[in-house]
């Protein structure tokens, strides 16, 4: 079996294929085109070193590229990770969405038919139920009812329709927030910690009021190699989240509390490209055995060493 991890220098990509190759799986190789989008590459670098992985660079957008990189590896199995994130970094930036996450994607399903791949993983995202109301449960994923409210959603969205039409056999991972060591500096928990560090203030939108589900990496990367090795129909899609609600005020509170101090928190204004709360319906994919273990306080606990080990904070 070999298996091929696209956006393999990524913070998902790089713990994932680690996993895989602790579980005794040799051939898995991953590719990354490394580049600089909204944080500096040299932590890609990083993890790839620190983890030891096999990662090419490569461009998804560049199909000449795709094609040889899959006439050396010749993956049976794809796990798509690569594409453009932040909800935020989007808006004013659609055509790169456009371009990174539908184009690229559309090489990568393009280059999987050639080569005859025998299965697909790819990621989408909680951000696809935009403005859908939750209900008492959660959302569900044969509940999509609200339009996405950024690039970045709706970009994905797209991705889970190639995706069905492709003819590949496929499989769609949708991850609510996902955080812990080695994260994104992008994303909430990586930058909340930058600021209180530096005695910066930091902004809680929405005045505060919302909520998100959190989801450990430990507990996703379990749901990605549960949906790889069971034998799932095509065009199934399964939401990977810890299934519980934590509110944003209590979240930057276990922060503090780990770093020992007090955070400056400026209450701004809804972003328009922000959902005001998260809360997958794991029911789906807990009946294939995913057991979400990692709560906030343990995930906070573990992203805040890795930090300080890596950034040497005392």
């Amino acid at each position: 079996m070999r298996i091929l991890v696209t956006g393999g220098a990524g913070f998902i990509g790089s713990h994932l294929m680690d996993s895989l190759i602790e579980d005794g799986f040799k051939d898995v190789m991953g590719i990354d085109s490394f580049a600089n989008h909204y944080y500096d590459p040299k932590l890609k670098y990083a993890r790839r070193d620190y983890f030891g992985n096999q990662v090419y660079e490569c461009d998804l957008k560049n199909f000449d590229a795709l094609d040889e990189a899959f006439n050396v590896l010749k993956p049976n199995i794809v796990i798509h990770l690569a594409g453009r994130a932040n909800v935020r970094a989007s808006f004013g930036n659609e055509r790169l969405y456009h371009q990174d996450n539908i184009d690229g994607t559309q090489n990568l399903i393009e280059v999987c038919q050639m080569y005859d791949v025998g299965k697909v993983l790819y990621a989408s995202t909680s951000s696809i139920y935009g403005g859908t109301p939750i209900p008492e449960t959660g959302w569900t994923e044969d509940k999509v009812t609200g339009h996405q409210l950024n690039a970045y959603a709706y970009t994905k969205h797209v991705n889970e329709c190639q995706f069905k039409v492709s003819g590949l056999n496929n499989v769609g991972l949708r991850f609510f927030t996902v955080y812990g060591p080695w994260g994104r500096p992008d994303m909430a928990l990586f930058d909340f910690t930058k600021s209180i560090i530096a005695d910066k203030p930091i902004q809680a939108f929405n005045y505060g009021q919302m909520k998100r589900d959190f989801t450990y990496i430990g507990d996703i990367i379990e749901g990605i190699k549960i949906a790889l090795f069971e034998d799932i129909k095509s065009n199934e899609i399964f939401n990977i989240g810890r299934g519980k609600q934590v509110e944003l005020m209590d979240f930057i509170d276990h922060i503090g509390k780990e770093l020992g101090r007090e955070p400056d928190i400026v209450l701004a204004p809804k972003h328009p490209a922000d959902t005001i709360e998260t809360w997958s319906n794991t029911y789906k994919l807990r009946g294939l055995g995913y057991k979400p273990k990692t709560d906030i306080e343990q995930g906070v606990a573990a992203f805040m060493k890795w930090y300080k080990d890596y950034y040497k904070v005392n």
